[in-house]
């Protein structure tokens, strides 16, 4: 008998197939005491399986390329930690075998990890899969991942690890649902860049028995298990509904009625650029500077190597609109040389412009440098800056921007609620605003991004979150600027409606997400895409919101 099971739908189309479990945590490794003799031999095999799983990840990410390829760059990093190895050392030197060593050292970390504020206990999972890795790589045991198969299938699991969703195969993982996760965890954004349909944050997920056929909706979280044929029929026409949609639509962003709404990439460097090409985006919405950096956390790359990698972004783009984010660093993105150590909270400390006002030096050579890749090209440059908080924020960085002698727009990111709340304000100091959706859910509701447990406080459709959108584009409208929304809200193609009917005038998401939101601008007209915001403005649960919006737009 069916069953229908409701989670978080974070990457769009459907999937039916039969169940199978990703592959089961390392189990602990026995507290044996091993002879003192022995610890040289122990910490070596620890040191080369450490080394082994870092450069593991370090290839997958390379093979990967774009955001995946960030994301695994940092857990290599965490693998490679020499206070992590240190504590190795000394647990070794105590008597403790290698595996077990790793074990509890890493065991340590993940608690201070987890009471240092909910930002950094969101990195928990990512390390306890680099531990996973050097336990089971030193006890010979096959690494938990992803199972093998001859035969497609749906990919179930408590969570999902940044080395694992990167490299899926689509041929054969049809979609994947997982208990934990939210909508703009790593797992569902690197899902939307791979076009794998997804649902995360559905409790008891994991529990579905091996073989089991589902049908995952990663459009509207739904998961039909033992679905009847009737219902098959219905979600198969679905999908074929949307993929010929998808066929039809081409060229520039707009409604039906000829309301232009430009559909913008979200990109982290140059690896990004041949997608967001294909899938036709007429620009680049926000280019994350910070992956550049992350590749040396103890030190700013290079002003050169900043200049060739603007430079190529920008070129790919002529005559387009390319926005660039300065360094957005803190919080869940340490930089040694930029991030202080010591904060109590780091979601709500020094971090985004404020770590940039503090180190004026790394901000100053980043703008420069971006003054001199966009010398001499036909594009539209914009700079914004991460975190702005209020007018004295959003005119500190104007003024640095004009000192650095850049030719470009300046703008601010939308993040914070006080700047949603004063966006009129802080538009006399700059020329457009962009919203950061994901951000700005988890400072509204204060809900973590990366909690599971949350995913309702961080659901986009919240109407709270939708005011603040309201708010921010009204006061564009009346300073005759733009205001974009460059969170992962914009990928969702029937939100992408609701917010140009609150007034937003771009949108920019993944390149995989861009020519579902076209086609489905392409159906209505602005006046419905207004009368849709208003019905989910006045709703009061997000659920509700994003029901009042469909009944509008279906005609019901």
């Amino acid at each position: 008998m069916e069953t229908i099971l409701r989670g978080v739908g974070v990457s769009h189309g459907v999937a039916i197939g039969e169940v199978r479990h990703m592959g089961t945590a390392v189990l602990e490794p026995p507290a044996k005491q091993i002879p003192a003799t022995e610890a040289p031999r122990e910490q070596e095999r620890a040191r080369q399986a450490v080394e082994a799983v870092a450069a593991d990840l370090t290839a997958r990410g390379n093979l990967a390329g774009g955001e995946a390829q960030a994301v695994l760059e940092a857990q290599a990093l965490m693998a490679l930690d020499p206070e992590l190895m240190a504590d190795v050392d000394r647990r070794v030197n105590v008597g403790s075998s290698a595996e077990r060593a790793v074990y509890d050292a890493f065991a340590a970390y993940r608690e201070l990890l987890a009471g240092a504020g909910e930002y950094m206990a969101g990195r928990v999972a990512d390390l306890d899969d680099v531990r996973n890795r050097i336990v089971a790589r030193l006890l010979g045991v096959p690494m938990p991942g992803v199972p093998d198969s001859d035969e497609p299938y749906v990919l179930l699991a408590r969570d999902l690890a940044p080395a694992d969703t990167a490299l899926l195969d689509p041929a054969l993982v049809l979609g994947f649902v997982t208990e934990e996760g939210g909508p703009t965890s790593h797992s569902a954004i690197l899902a939307r860049a791979l076009g794998v349909p997804a649902v995360v944050a559905l409790p008891g997920a994991a529990e579905l028995p091996e073989g089991t056929v589902v049908a995952v909706d990663g459009s509207t979280g739904e998961v039909f298990v033992d679905p009847d044929a009737g219902r098959r029929a219905e979600l198969t026409r679905l999908a074929e509904e949307r993929r010929a949609a998808l066929g039809a639509s081409s060229g520039p962003g707009a409604t039906s009625d000829g309301h232009k709404v430009p559909l913008l990439a979200n990109i982290g460097g140059p690896g990004d650029l041949a997608a967001a090409l294909e899938a036709g985006a007429e620009g680049v919405g926000l280019f994350r500077t910070e992956f550049l950096f992350l590749d040396d956390s103890a030190a700013a790359p290079p002003k050169e190597k900043q200049i060739e990698t603007y430079r190529q972004v920008l070129t790919a783009f002529p005559e387009s609109r390319v926005v660039v984010r300065v360094l957005d660093a803190g919080a869940d993105k340490p930089l040694d040389f930029l991030t202080p150590a010591d904060e109590p909270n780091p979601a709500l400390g020094v971090r985004g412009l404020r770590s940039l006002l503090e180190h004026p030096h790394v901000l100053a050579a980043q703008l420069e440098a971006l003054a001199e890749a966009a010398r001499g090209l036909p594009v539209y440059l914009e700079v914004m800056a991460p975190m702005v908080a209020d007018r004295q924020d959003a005119r500190a960085f104007a003024d640095a921007c004009r000192r650095a002698g850049l030719r470009a727009k300046f703008g601010a990111m939308v993040e914070i609620p006080s700047a949603a709340l004063r966006a009129r304000s802080i538009l006399q100091e700059v020329e457009f605003l962009s919203l950061g959706t994901n951000d700005l859910a988890q400072y509204t509701f204060a809900a973590d991004r990366q909690v599971g447990a949350l995913a309702r406080l961080q659901d986009p459709w919240q109407p709270a979150l939708l005011d603040l959108v309201a708010l921010a584009a009204e006061a564009a409208k009346a300073e005759g600027k733009s205001c974009g929304v460059c969170g992962e809200a914009a990928a969702d193609p029937l939100l992408a409606c609701v917010l140009t009917g609150l007034g937003v005038t771009s949108l920019s998401m993944g390149a995989a997400s861009i020519a579902y939101v076209r086609a489905t601008l392409a159906k209505h007209t602005l006046a419905q895409c207004e009368r849709a915001a208003a019905a989910a403005r006045a709703a009061d649960s997000a659920q509700d919101a994003r029901r009042a919006a469909q009944a509008v737009l279906s005609g019901e």
